[in-house]
């Protein structure tokens, strides 16, 4: 169904015409520098993405703001929510109320799917606060890395290589959650994404542990752990010893529960703040984090 708004159309749950799925390619593009479309080399976006938007005449799209599946487990609880992402608006067309009617659109959609919460990220969270979301704390943990853990067989994956993507999307389709503070359940699609976008990312295997550590080396004794991908989380000296590193410190960007190993958690001073609409009462008690490999 689709109305008319200042001479633009309206249009919904638009992914299956690729003509308007490469629109939003363009907006994002052209507003975020950055080229979504290497989702199709990846199998695609979402298949729950709920896209809203507007497009002209030509079948430009000029504002749009996507609704899809997230969900998460919150102190140990499983949370049925959703995530909200590619909201832009092109310049041209600001101040027209558009982002707001897809932003009402969107959470429309998700108050009718029975979402008990939905979150997004964004450098601007007072334009979000007016809907009914807050800022959520988010950190990083810190210190001294563990030592004297099992070495497991490990094998580097690429993504250019068709069995290695294949594996990883398996497991990332299996995944069991990295903290029970807080973590998404899956997010296949932007795993990926994120990893085809990080050149200096590593994704290993190890092969006993079946799961696949994605983390960086910064060439001066610090390594960072972004994610963990697997039915069970290693420790994190398991990990290290396996990945054959001896840092002088590290850092993972999730709370390490299920790590045998606890680090300083270092409040994040980042642009991008995570937010969440939902009841107050849904808010994590310990520090925490969204994986990096999760962020949309």
């Amino acid at each position: 169904m689709s109305s008319d708004k200042a001479g633009l159309i309206f249009r919904a749950h638009y992914f299956d015409d690729r003509a308007a799925w490469q629109g939003l390619c363009d907006l994002l593009r052209d507003i975020f520098e950055i080229d979504v479309s290497g989702l199709d080399r990846l199998g695609g976006p979402d298949p729950t993405s709920a896209p809203f938007g507007f497009f002209d005449a030509d079948g430009t799209c000029i504002a749009n703001i996507t609704a899809f599946a997230m969900p998460l487990v919150i102190d140990g609880v499983f949370v049925r929510a959703a995530g909200l992402q590619s909201g832009a608006v092109r310049p041209s067309h600001r101040g027209r109320g558009l982002y707001r009617a897809v932003m009402e659109a969107a959470l429309d959609h998700c108050n009718a799917e029975g979402f008990e919460a939905v979150v997004l990220l964004t450098d601007t969270p007072a334009l979000y606060e007016k809907h009914g979301f807050r800022p959520l704390p988010q950190h990083r943990f810190a210190g001294v890395p563990p030592t004297g853990g099992r070495a497991f067989a490990t094998r580097r994956l690429h993504l250019a290589n068709e069995a290695d993507l294949t594996l990883l999307s398996r497991l990332l389709d299996g995944r069991a959650p990295v903290s029970d503070r807080f973590a998404p359940l899956r997010q296949k699609e932007m795993f990926l994404f994120n990893a085809s976008l990080m050149p200096d990312l590593k994704l290993d295997l190890l092969e006993e542990a079946g799961a696949v550590v994605a983390w960086q080396a910064d060439g001066e004794g610090n390594v960072d752990i972004l994610d963990i991908v697997g039915t069970r989380m290693p420790a994190l000296a398991d990990i290290l010893a396996s990945l054959d590193v001896t840092p002088q410190r590290v850092t993972v960007h999730f709370a390490p529960d299920h790590l045998a190993w606890d680090g300083e958690a270092i409040a994040d001073d980042g642009e991008m703040v995570l937010m969440l609409r939902g009841p107050d009462d849904l808010q994590p008690a310990l520090p925490f984090a969204l994986p990096p490999m999760a962020a949309f």
